[in-house]
């Protein structure tokens, strides 16, 4: 079951259509859904992970703990709202376009997609596309 939870003033809207989005990306990698949570942080608390969790003292947009076992996915989908903004202006797109790239990035990790190497990136851009593709052809509201 994915769930939503704020760590910051941002509220989601249209939980139910992003859950139901989020079950299919995982249902197109022919994967299980677990426990994910979804936790929306500022800037700043997001750092404060990158640092503690990953040895980085740079801001990010997500950072994704994965607890997955035997194809059924389990873990923690960390994104910084501040980050998100601030990226959607960068890349000349919506903040809700934005955001459901990341959250759908963190599907991703989760599914066991990576994004260190340069092959592995283009992938992993790829699959994102993918799965804003699939949102955009459901029946949303």
């Amino acid at each position: 079951m994915v769930l939503f939870f704020y760590e910051t003033t941002f509220q989601l809207l249209h939980k139910r259509s992003i859950k139901n989005w989020l079950n299919r990306v995982v249902q197109q990698e022919n994967m299980k859904v677990g426990d994910i949570n979804i936790v929306f942080y500022s800037d700043e608390q997001l750092s404060e992970f990158n640092k503690q969790y990953l040895n980085h003292d740079t801001l990010t947009d997500i950072i994704t703990f994965d607890y997955s076992e035997e194809g059924t996915l389990h873990g923690d989908i960390c994104i910084s709202v501040e980050r998100v903004r601030e990226n959607a202006v960068k890349y000349n797109c919506i903040f809700e376009e934005e955001l459901r790239r990341v959250m759908a990035h963190g599907i991703l990790h989760l599914c066991g997609y990576n994004d260190k190497k340069t092959t592995e990136k283009l992938l992993m851009k790829q699959k994102e596309e993918e799965a804003l593709l699939l949102f955009n052809t459901q029946d949303n509201y």
